[in-house]
């Protein structure tokens, strides 16, 4: 996605753009040393504990996807075709089948850890749990290669899914909708840093605003639509944001 927004941005506004790709998580620790002036993340409660921590500016929502519970054919976990993630992951731990973790702290890792506790489950530890500490297609390459099940957004398992033996298995579930962000670090935290939070602003108003919001409406993959832009009429801008 940042292969067209961002070119289109530094051409309207003049301004060059740094990208550091990392985790949410991660994202989020490097807006708290302030070691960016703006994050674009997915976790939508660690992201509002930011804001509120005065780390951020305002959290304002630029998009959507969702994401899926991709597995094998065989399918010994018996999941497919359901839309309750929660009833996937407890049968899935009931039958021991081998299930690969981002154990990243992503956005991704924070919403499967989420799924785990609302199944009253706690899977670190068991042989079946494989913590990978690596990202989504490294992970999904992973599962692929042990014919296991994982968490994934459904933008980057269409973008890797001719190169794997895996099938979206358990989709369509609300909990599973993935909104994004877009967060301008506050300056007024790091007196002593040279933030570019102007810059920062001008890509927040980029991405809320009208031509953002297009661009990320007609970002595709094979004729599907990868993200849906969701910035409201009275948020673009970022509204009432001070800079």
């Amino acid at each position: 996605m940042l292969d067209v927004l961002l070119p289109a941005f530094e051409k309207d506004c003049n301004v060059k753009v740094r990208t550091i790709a990392v985790g949410t998580g991660e994202a989020l620790k490097m807006g708290e040393k302030g070691d960016a002036d703006a994050l674009l993340v997915h976790a939508k409660s660690s992201e509002e504990e930011f804001v509120k921590k005065g780390y951020g500016l305002e959290r304002v929502e630029i998009m959507w996807n969702d994401f899926v519970i991709v597995g094998p054919k065989s399918d010994t976990a018996n999941i497919k075709g359901g839309t309750n993630a929660v009833e996937a992951f407890k049968k899935i731990a009931l039958r021991g089948v081998t299930f690969v973790s981002r154990a990243d702290d992503s956005g991704t890792n924070k919403k499967e850890l989420s799924l785990w506790k609302e199944a009253g489950i706690d899977p670190h530890g068991k042989p079946w749990y494989v913590e990978a500490g690596q990202g989504m297609g490294e992970v999904l390459a992973m599962t692929s290669e042990k014919q296991g099940y994982t968490l994934s957004d459904r933008a980057t398992f269409i973008f890797m899914r001719e190169s794997l033996k895996l099938k979206i298995l358990v989709e369509k579930d609300k909990s599973l909708v993935n909104p994004y962000s877009v967060i301008v670090v506050n300056p007024k935290e790091f007196p002593d840093l040279k933030l570019n939070t102007e810059g920062a602003g001008e890509f927040a108003w980029f991405v809320t605003g009208e031509k953002g919001q297009e661009l990320i409406g007609k970002y595709e993959k094979e004729g599907f639509q990868l993200f849906h832009p969701c910035a409201k009429e009275q948020t673009r801008g970022l509204g009432g944001l001070k800079l």
